[in-house]
């Protein structure tokens, strides 16, 4: 990588402004980070995040049922229309 080549002191000062902000934006994503993962190790945060992976996997197989029985009970509706 190649040095940057500044002309004046305000180019200078812009780059540092923006180095800091992006400095704090990377501290406040860890810190948000470290928040989440030791709410997820609370006895609620455990419950809630087995629940939600029970819920993703009952809802796949859900939809997965709906697929395989959505023909057998159009075909009944159909049999039992057509003798009406």
């Amino acid at each position: 990588m190649e040095a940057k080549k500044y002309s004046n002191y305000a180019e200078i000062e812009k780059d540092l402004e923006i180095l800091k902000l992006e400095k704090e934006i990377q501290y406040q994503k860890l810190l948000l980070s470290v928040q989440k993962t030791r709410e997820s190790f609370t006895p609620q945060g455990i419950v809630s995040n087995f629940l939600s992976s029970y819920k993703t996997i009952f809802s796949e197989s859900y939809m997965t049922i709906i697929n395989m029985a959505l023909p057998y009970v159009v075909k009944w509706l159909f049999k039992k229309f057509k003798k009406t």
